[in-house]
């Protein structure tokens, strides 16, 4: 089983990577099981579902308030976006179930108490809340009482809205938490971001946090590695020519592929808490500085600043330059040539 808390709490582990299918499967199951199967194929940890229908997000209205008038989805009414974008809750268990023969965990955010009960039937292991639940502080309630593994999404919220969901979750039986730091536009603009919230939330709420990504700019994901994220979620299309609702801001297998690749670089850059010089690095000592012989010395001659120098290459048998002021005035144990290292053995005492 996929254990939210073991991974994020393992020091050397890999950042996870969900793919997120949302209704990018534009309406197939078949589609659904082929991203399932991409996502598995191109780097994913986990897929992640979302289990709605309209009933379960809106009314059926025409009236003003229920009419999208900007953005991605500008002119659509709510009931007709979520109609277009469902993944219905009958599709969840073959959906699970496909995942777990391709080895690949999967789970789903459930948007209502009707698709919360449905995905506790199929056995859904963690439950993310999205962004625009976030403040449906009831909901997170029921929630937390399954006792299951939370993903708390954040976009939209303030400090205060983000502590109040946590304390409910928390209170009511979630003993693992995760928080997403999240911008809500679509794609989200990188101006949008404000990354030192990850440090921030890790500060403050003592919980692993990872990024939600909407953007189109993987130096987002980067810098959300170096600063401490643990989980990032991305949103997966097959081609770019699908015209899915959230294509705009989701990525083709091969992209995925590509950002896996950046999370995991950028995650080199920081996994060992030692200094630690690779081999390659090492092979540049020769280009260090050690003490050389400049000029012929005889044997019971005097070291002085006419006859020995600190110079480039480095030798492994010669003295270091810290130790030059110290072997000034002392005499030579042997005779040395031009050229030759100067060594602790050369040194009379």
């Amino acid at each position: 089983m996929f254990n939210l808390n073991n991974k994020t709490k393992n020091k050397n582990f890999n950042p996870i990577l969900i793919a997120e299918i949302s209704c990018n499967h534009n309406g197939s199951i078949e589609l659904a099981k082929e991203l399932i199967l991409q996502a598995k194929l191109n780097g994913a940890d986990a897929v992640k579902l979302q289990a709605y229908g309209p009933e379960n997000m809106t009314l059926n209205s025409e009236k003003d308030h229920f009419k999208i008038k900007e953005g991605l989805w500008k002119g659509y009414t709510f009931w007709d976006l979520y109609e277009k974008a469902k993944t219905p809750l009958n599709w969840q268990r073959e959906l699970f179930e496909f995942a777990k023969d391709k080895d690949i965990f999967c789970f789903s955010t459930p948007f209502d108490e009707n698709s919360l009960t449905e995905l506790e039937k199929i056995n859904c292991q963690i439950y993310k809340v999205s962004s625009f639940e976030l403040t449906d502080l009831y909901f997170i309630e029921k929630i937390a009482k399954t006792k299951k593994p939370i993903i708390l999404s954040t976009g939209l919220a303030n400090l205060d809205e983000i502590e109040e969901a946590i304390l409910v979750a928390k209170n009511n039986g979630a003993e693992e938490l995760a928080v997403m730091y999240c911008v809500s536009n679509y794609p989200s603009n990188v101006e949008d971001f404000n990354l030192n919230f990850i440090t921030e939330f890790q500060k403050k709420y003592s919980v692993p946090v990872g990024l939600s990504d909407h953007s189109n700019n993987f130096l987002v994901a980067s810098g959300a590695v170096i600063l401490g994220a643990k989980i990032f979620e991305k949103h997966l299309v097959l081609n770019s020519e699908q015209n899915s609702l959230d294509q705009e801001f989701s990525l083709t297998p091969e992209r995925f592929k590509d950002y896996r690749n950046i999370i995991n670089q950028s995650y080199s850059l920081i996994k060992n808490k030692q200094l630690i010089r690779s081999k390659d690095e090492l092979e540049n000592l020769k280009f260090r500085r050690s003490i050389f012989c400049c000029k012929d010395i005889k044997k019971g001659e005097f070291f002085d600043s006419s006859n020995v120098k600190c110079i480039r290459p480095f030798s492994k048998t010669a003295l270091l330059p810290k130790f030059y002021s110290l072997l000034l005035g002392k005499k030579s144990k042997r005779n040395i040539s031009f050229g030759d290292p100067i060594t602790i053995k050369d040194l009379e005492k």
